[in-house]
């Protein structure tokens, strides 16, 4: 068994993501047997002392039959109505599954503006903190009810990563309706499954990203890309990930033989570098010169003002920038300590040329991630 295998096996705190395919039937209403088979699943897997956190899709589904629609609505304002009442349906067949195993759960909704805020990243991470210090399993949902398109996350794959990071948990579990990673669209034939994945290496000549829509059943929002593009991002943080289908639950939370295994390809980042490199939205850029990047990205010092050739955005001090080489390619993010209005008069200038209130980092090392913890 691979190392990544092995870990999730070992983990004593999971974070478990449920595609809409995976609680809803073909018309799109929530299906009662599949989410309580879920639910015996994460019962089990928490009697072997394991916290466990859920981050569920389906409340939109779950609320077109209520509604009468037959299928998933375009416009945002339906959707949200159908979210409304698909939420309220959701939590209480999960509270009520649950609750045959003695279990409490408490609802976490979240949009992006949680975490791309500080504090609201934060306080969502005292919460999920304190709800598993108490027992609780925490289901997480994107708030789809007042998400819009400038805040919304895009799809709960990412969503999951993000959590998994948030609470510190040793595994990810991704349940969908595909069974694994596969080098093309497995529906289109001719596919072959990638069972281990190590690095980008073994990504080589994978194309999930042509599929780019929803799972069979018609009711996601996803697709093997987001899944592959969260599986990456959380291995990217240190956090091993399991790809599986759905009805191979057991498996995937029992001994893990199943799906795709994705191995750690970076280290545990604290809290907040990782807010830095994936929560955070930038505010404006800066761009280097060669030597600024060198410094930047190879010997992880804190950016000068010598080394930065413009600046774009309307920022201000305390924001998170992008910081740029020459060839336009994003090499770090990091919070800014000065505003945009005052980089002008900053811009290519020796710190010894500056006026002593001004002689500080533009951008230090502390408050900084490189590009390589970002892709």
């Amino acid at each position: 068994m691979s190392s990544a295998r092995t870990a999730v096996v070992a983990a004593r705190r999971i974070v478990v993501k449920v595609g809409s395919s995976g609680l809803t039937t073909a018309e799109g209403g929530l299906d009662p047997a599949r989410l309580t088979a879920l639910v015996d699943v994460l019962a089990e897997r928490r009697a072997r002392d394991t916290q466990v956190v859920l981050v569920s899709s389906g409340a939109i589904a779950a609320g077109l039959a209520p509604l009468g629609l037959a299928r998933r609505p375009r416009d945002l304002a339906t959707q949200q109505a159908a979210a409304s009442v698909g939420q309220l349906a959701l939590a209480h067949a999960y509270a009520e599954a649950f609750g045959r195993h003695r279990l409490t759960v408490g609802q976490v909704l979240l949009t992006a503006d949680d975490v791309i805020r500080r504090a609201h990243y934060r306080n969502a991470q005292r919460t999920l903190s304190r709800l598993l210090a108490l027992g609780t399993i925490p289901v997480v949902n994107e708030n789809d009810t007042v998400a819009t398109d400038e805040i919304k996350f895009g799809d709960n794959d990412r969503l999951a990563a993000m959590v998994a990071h948030l609470v510190g948990a040793d595994a990810l579990i991704l349940l969908s309706d595909v069974d694994a990673l596969y080098d093309r669209d497995p529906r289109l034939g001719n596919a072959s499954i990638v069972r281990e994945v190590n690095g980008d290496g073994d990504l080589t000549g994978v194309l999930a990203g042509v599929t780019g829509v929803t799972g069979a059943s018609g009711v996601g929002t996803g697709g093997m890309a987001s899944k592959l593009a969260a599986a990456r991002l959380a291995s990217a943080a240190g956090i091993p990930v399991l790809l599986a289908a759905a009805e191979q639950a057991s498996r995937a939370l029992g001994p893990a033989d199943t799906g795709t295994a994705f191995a750690p390809t970076g280290n545990r980042l604290s809290a907040r570098r990782f807010w830095l490199g994936y929560a955070a939205g930038a505010a404006g850029r800066l761009r280097l010169d060669d030597g600024a990047v060198t410094a930047v990205v190879g010997r992880r010092r804190s950016l000068l003002a010598a080394g930065i050739t413009a600046a774009e955005g309307q920022f201000e001090a305390g924001d998170v920038v992008e910081l740029v080489d020459p060839a336009d390619r994003v090499v770090a993010r990091g919070v800014v300590a000065f505003d945009a209005r005052e980089m002008p008069g900053l811009i290519g200038r020796s710190t010894h040329d500056l006026a002593p209130e001004l002689r500080r980092e533009v951008v230090h090392a502390d408050d900084l991630v490189p590009v390589h913890h970002i892709r």
